[in-house]
């Protein structure tokens, strides 16, 4: 009876821990943490260790993620600065599980998913001990970035610059210092009020990214014909010639390249980092094919259009 009694209350114990973890096909480090995803208790405990918090949303039959797992979180001197500054906690994007965000609304996984506009995974949103967000990566970032960005979000480098100009200053890439023309550039000052959907492109000069956007994704077949049912221009980070004073200030882009896409005269979808050209041909036509009208959920879609043309005997390679 005694030892009957010893291991329910162990048992009683490990399970006041934390929730159980949902599952995933692509294997969580070991060293992440299970908590009842209270974040604001959890920046606390957090702070209490000198940490912050580092937020993962990720889903199974993810490219990016199992780039990220693999790739950086395999190599030495990442998972020791990441164990070092924060307590990393793993969120699936399809989950059930409750959690209880900043601002002490409960929800689900999913519905937290819904409610902060995650629509890429990976994403990782990063918290310091007031539960305040000081940094989000929208995409996989390849490891000398993101150990620059990890940098930023632990608050050791970049005090006083917005994220976008440390990075640039952080990650000394080969880099274009031009920005590059397309055709289908539109002359600005740019027009919302038009028939077809707008598509805002946000570059700077010395960014790789969209040097890597130019040369690959906006020669491709599939992303240009989809690009052909838009109306196209670029901007600037500090561009002033736009109908409103400053167009990446009002729309709070503070990331190269970006892309706001616009149906109707307002915002619908933004991609805030560089990604591939299946996945950029698919935020394209989940806006001119409206269907994020029916389909709230990009990541719903995506799975849905890359079934379809598998069904049609397309090859998708999700990583090409």
């Amino acid at each position: 009876m005694r030892l009957w009694l010893a291991v329910a209350l162990l048992v009683s114990a490990l399970g006041a821990r934390a929730q159980l973890a949902s599952p995933y096909a692509i294997d969580i480090p070991a060293w992440f943490t299970e908590t009842f995803l209270d974040f604001p208790e959890d920046a606390r405990d957090a702070a209490r260790e000198g940490k912050r918090l580092m937020l993962y949303f990720g889903q199974d039959g993810c490219p990016y993620c199992k780039e990220l797992m693999q790739t950086s979180f395999t190599q030495r001197a990442i998972v020791d600065k990441t164990r070092k500054h924060f307590v990393a906690i793993a969120l699936n994007v399809w989950g059930d599980r409750e959690t209880t965000w900043i601002d002490g609304r409960r929800m689900s996984e999913k519905e937290l998913t819904r409610a902060l506009r995650v629509q890429f995974t990976p994403t990782l949103i990063f918290l310091d001990a007031k539960s305040a967000v000081v940094a989000r990566l929208n995409g996989f970032y390849p490891p000398h970035r993101f150990s620059a960005a990890l940098d930023y979000a632990a608050g050791i480098a970049g005090k006083g610059l917005r994220f976008e100009d440390y990075m640039q200053a952080a990650t000394k890439e080969a880099a274009s210092p031009k920005l590059h023309d397309e055709p289908f550039f539109l002359k600005l000052p740019v027009q919302l009020d038009r028939k077809k959907p707008v598509a805002l492109v946000f570059e700077t000069p010395h960014c790789a990214g969209c040097d890597d956007l130019h040369r690959d994704a906006f020669k491709r077949p599939e992303v240009r014909k989809l690009l052909d049912r838009f109306d196209v221009y670029r901007l600037t980070l500090d561009d002033r010639r736009g109908a409103k004073a400053t167009w990446a200030g009002s729309l709070r882009v503070s990331y190269s390249p970006t892309i706001v896409l616009f149906d109707g005269g307002r915002e619908v979808f933004r991609v805030e980092s560089y990604l591939r050209p299946f996945h950029l041909a698919s935020a394209l036509d989940y806006v001119a094919s409206r269907a994020y009208r029916s389909e709230p959920s990009f990541q719903r879609y995506i799975q849905a259009r890359a079934d379809r043309m598998r069904e049609h005997g397309q090859d998708v390679d999700l990583w090409k």
